[in-house]
């Protein structure tokens, strides 16, 4: 049985975790969180100690941790140190493309086989099993991560070497930032100019301007199929998250002289958002916001 280590069980590693679980893997799981470590025993994982405990004697490392520092230091402190040679390292957190790449040249001179396979499709897809994962990494790397990735997500593409799949992650990212802006500010408009607001989602929604901020994740309470703004702007995508995605993406953008005026605007409106607004939020709920940031 393929014995596999999963290091960071939040909002989305914790239903990830425990999907693998499911599919028959075995996984040995740990996080800072005891109630999140508690949850993922409860889900069919296998407790660990520590991570170095963890990865010792795994044939697959995930990770799924909030930035690229923390996954550079698990490496190199746990992984690095305690992983047999050969083994895969599938990095699904959302980091800098710089960040990436320089943790996959390390591993590589280790010995492992380093993937970056970030997630998009939010908490109920990680919980379903059914996240789109953008990979990067060599064809060896995608060929065995597959497989494992396949049982958490219903698809799996490879965008190219290390790093591409960040790359691929943030590109996505900014769109759907931007286009979920433009999605509330049209919604706004209508509303001020009269229309009804599910009258105007039954033509938008089979227009030009059809998105998938507003077929899918309808920013208005009541429009369109159950999202967020059906539970109060809970649950879903958080705010700061999307902020986060936004940040690496005017990184990025800045390190290969891009000129993103439209994810530079998001950019800013989300950082006014989540500055001015209370935790919690999913990021559609900046339409409760965009008037008074305007």
């Amino acid at each position: 049985m393929t014995k596999i280590a999963f290091i960071g069980l939040g909002n989305m590693g914790g239903g990830m975790a425990a999907n693998l679980a499911k599919a028959g893997y075995a996984v040995r799981a740990f996080d800072l969180s005891a109630d999140a470590l508690d949850r993922a025993v409860e889900a069919g994982c296998e407790r660990a100690a520590s991570a170095a405990e963890a990865i010792t004697g795994a044939d697959v490392v995930v990770t799924m941790l909030p930035a690229g520092k923390h996954v550079a230091a698990v490496y190199e402190a746990d992984v690095f140190p305690n992983a047999a040679p050969g083994t895969l390292l599938l990095d699904c957190s959302t980091i800098d493309v710089a960040t990436a790449k320089s943790n996959a040249e390390a591993a590589t001179a280790k010995g492992f086989v380093a993937v970056d396979a970030p997630v998009s499709g939010g908490i109920a897809a990680a919980n379903a099993g059914t996240l789109t994962f953008m990979v990067g990494g060599t064809d060896e790397g995608f060929e065995r991560g597959q497989p494992v990735l396949a049982k958490m997500g219903k698809a799996v593409i490879h965008a190219g070497e290390s790093g591409a799949g960040q790359a691929a992650k943030i590109c996505n990212n900014m769109l759907l930032g931007a286009t979920m802006v433009a999605t509330c500010e049209s919604f706004l408009l209508a509303e001020k100019l009269g229309l009804d607001l599910q009258k105007y989602y039954d033509i938008a929604s089979v227009s030009s301007g059809q998105s998938w901020s507003m077929t899918s994740y309808c920013p208005v309470p009541g429009v369109g199929p159950e999202s967020p703004a059906d539970r109060d702007y809970k649950g879903g995508f958080a705010a700061p998250l999307m902020l986060k995605d936004l940040r690496l993406a005017m990184e990025a953008a800045g390190s290969v002289d891009a000129h993103v005026p439209m994810g530079a605007r998001a950019a800013a409106l989300y950082e006014a958002f989540v500055a001015g607004y209370p935790e919690g939020h999913d990021f559609s709920g900046i339409i409760r916001a965009l008037d008074k940031l305007a």
